[in-house]
C-alpha cells in the first residue's frame, strides 16, 4: 500500500508559506509555515500531522491488540506530543509522547497496560519514529 501526501512551499523560510495535501483530500492546500512551526501562527506544521498520524496509528494498533485479547474498547482516546528540538544545527524530532485515556470493560491493568505497551511498539509509526516514544495510559471504568 502506498499514501501519497504533498507540500508546496512559496518565499523564504521566515516570509513564505506552504500548503499541505493528501490524495484523499482530507487536508487540501492546507497552510503552514514558520510562524506555525516555531511561534504561535495560525495554520498546521509537520511535527502537528506527525502527532496526529502517531495518535491514529497507535489507537488502531492497540483496538486491534484488545480484540486479539478478547476485548473490545468503548473509546481510545489518544493525544500525542511531538517534541522538535534544536539539535546541533538544525533540528529533530526528539519525542512522541502518547497520552491515553481509555473504556475497556472487562479488563484487568496489568493486562491492560502490557496490551498498550506492545501496541505503542508494535505501532507502524512508532517503528518509523528515531525519537523517545513513552505512554501515559489511562484505564478509566
Amino acid at each position: 500500500m502506498k499514501k501519497k501526501a504533498w507540500a508546496v512551499w512559496k518565499g523564504s523560510i521566515k516570509e513564505g508559506g506552504g500548503a499541505i495535501s493528501t490524495e484523499t483530500g482530507v487536508l487540501k492546500d492546507a497552510p503552514y509555515g514558520f510562524k506555525s512551526r516555531f511561534e504561535d501562527g495560525p495554520g498546521t506544521n509537520p511535527e502537528e500531522l506527525l502527532g496526529a498520524a502517531h495518535a491514529g496509528c497507535f489507537s488502531m494498533a492497540l483496538s486491534l491488540a484488545l480484540g486479539q485479547a478478547g476485548f473490545t474498547p468503548d473509546t481510545l482516546e489518544t493525544h500525542a506530543e511531538v517534541t522538535l528540538d534544536k539539535v546541533g544545527d538544525g533540528f529533530a524530532v526528539t519525542s512522541s509522547h502518547l497520552i491515553l485515556k481509555a473504556k475497556v470493560p472487562g479488563i484487568e491493568k496489568a493486562q491492560f497496560d502490557e496490551i498498550a505497551a506492545g501496541a505503542k511498539a508494535g505501532c507502524p509509526i512508532s517503528k518509523v519514529l528515531n525519537a523517545k516514544i513513552t505512554l501515559d495510559a489511562t484505564l478509566e471504568s
